[in-house]
């Protein structure tokens, strides 16, 4: 399982994410996506910790709290959805409109 980082200042390393959540456990991989087009930072990331137990630890302690001037939100991450469910097959929507 892994955490959800969010709210993250565009300036944040992973250097300085992996200090971070050290505090609370074994920091076994720190994500932080970029945009594709502009390679800046997304203002969101993941972490990946040695046991559920510091994953929650971390979670309780930083959820909320103030980090490089912003309010943190910390939670468990959700399983990424599949990008084509609900979409519908698309030559389907294309017939359609001529």
């Amino acid at each position: 399982m892994s955490i959800y980082v969010g709210n993250l200042s565009y300036e944040v390393t992973e250097a300085e994410m992996t200090a971070v959540f050290a505090e609370y456990g074994s920091v076994k991989r720190v994500q932080l996506p970029t945009d594709r087009e502009t390679g800046r930072m997304r203002g969101f990331g993941f972490v990946e910790m040695g046991t559920e137990a510091e994953e929650q630890s971390a979670i309780d302690a930083l959820d909320g709290a103030e980090w490089m001037g912003r309010d943190l939100k910390v939670n468990k991450a959700k399983p990424r959805e599949n990008r084509n469910s609900g979409g519908g097959d698309r030559r389907d929507n294309f017939s359609r409109r001529y």
